[in-house]
């Protein structure tokens, strides 16, 4: 419930907006002629010409070794030596030419071990509140990272089956990685006169991580006061994403993130029926209820940031949407049904020029910057 009103709250962020689309009543003449005299009904005020949200910049506590930190982690997250066949990098998952996301629909481990979701887009993913991974599962980004670099994904603690042999198994990676002569020079510089742990790594990664920062494309332009940065197709797509008889949009990806989700803590979840089509329902990957347990969150998952999405095919948590076009239309009718589905997401009867429109927009969305990939150690 305290989920749900969150969620209303966040989307009625509009509502003021959607009330100026009122038309004035016109009103009755008065006086021996008895002729109505008709007030003048200005046209509705289009959503994309009004001011729109911009991104706050992110305010990390006070740290006088951050920058040497972020030095370290831009290395290590590009170096496949840190997972436990010493073949998959953080940046394996999470390439510049995948748009930022994973380029397999299941996102694959260390060993080409086949894992169980998609690997999403991680611009911004400092602004999350505790809610990190698609089902929310890890409170923190360090949570997130340790989790990434000892399971599967990076494989760094093969067989460690407690917390404590975890540990272990993360600390001695990390001292070996500590040994070499250029990462003792980046240890020594980020933590000063301190043992190698696995903590290090994990806080370093965490900090490069958080300067992963998508602020700079054309709708944040359009939204700082340049009314050219958006195209006039776009600005009609924008219409059609914020305006709730048409695309309603914002309900689940309210601007500036473009994830409800994100302005939320503990993170926003929905089941939109991606993958219970054809499924046992014993089958069905479970989302948010493994987590939480509640029947409530059967199939729902965390939302998703719109940013870059252009450019990061396949879509959704399985990755079983191909294309964006298909993406967009599925959402836009409604979703998939089945016993769990969120009870708003209804079909929105675009028609296939108000489809376009919605999708020139999404480009707007476009990240500019990209991971650069440094002379590793």
């Amino acid at each position: 419930m305290k989920r749900t009103l969150a969620l209303v709250l966040a989307a009625l962020a509009f509502a003021p907006i959607a009330c100026g689309n009122k038309k004035s009543p016109s009103t009755e003449g008065s006086g021996s002629s008895g002729s109505a005299t008709a007030i003048p009904v200005e046209p509705p005020q289009r959503l994309s010409q009004l001011p729109q949200m911009t991104m706050e910049k992110l305010a990390p506590a006070e740290d006088a070794k951050r920058t040497e930190k972020i030095a370290l982690g831009h290395a290590l997250f590009f170096d496949k030596r840190l997972s436990g066949g010493a073949d998959r990098a953080c940046y394996s998952c999470h390439q510049n030419e995948d748009g930022n996301g994973g380029k397999d629909p299941i996102a694959i481990g260390s060993g080409d071990k086949k894992l169980t979701r998609h690997s999403p887009v991680i611009w911004n993913v400092g602004y999350w509140k505790n809610a990190f991974y698609w089902d929310g599962r890890a409170k923190t980004l360090e949570d997130n990272v340790k989790g990434a670099w000892a399971l599967a994904n990076m494989n760094a603690a093969p067989g460690a089956d407690t917390p404590d042999k975890t540990i272990a198994a993360l600390d001695k990676k990390a001292a070996e990685i500590g040994a070499i002569a250029g990462y003792k020079k980046l240890f020594d510089a980020a933590y000063p006169g301190t043992p190698v742990k696995s903590e290090h790594v994990i806080g370093a990664l965490s900090e490069y991580m958080r300067t992963m920062v998508c602020n700079d494309t054309a709708f944040d332009k359009y939204a700082a006061g340049d009314k050219k940065a958006l195209t006039e197709q776009q600005q009609r797509g924008l219409d059609v994403f914020l305006t709730p008889s048409l695309g309603n949009c914002a309900m689940c990806h309210v601007a500036p993130h473009f994830s409800t989700a994100m302005a939320i803590d503990g993170g926003a979840y929905f089941n939109v029926g991606i993958g219970t089509q054809g499924v046992p329902e014993d089958k069905v990957d479970e989302g948010r209820m493994k987590v939480t347990k509640a029947p409530a969150d059967w199939a729902a998952f965390k939302i998703p940031s719109l940013r870059n999405i252009t450019k990061s095919a396949p879509y959704f948590h399985d990755g079983s949407v191909a294309k964006l076009e298909d993406a967009v239309k599925l959402m836009a009718s409604g979703g998939i049904a089945n016993k769990n589905k969120f009870a708003q997401l209804d079909d929105r009867k675009l028609s296939a020029a108000q489809l376009a429109d919605l999708i020139a927009f999404l480009g707007a969305l476009d990240c500019p910057n990209k991971l650069d990939e440094p002379k590793l150690p």
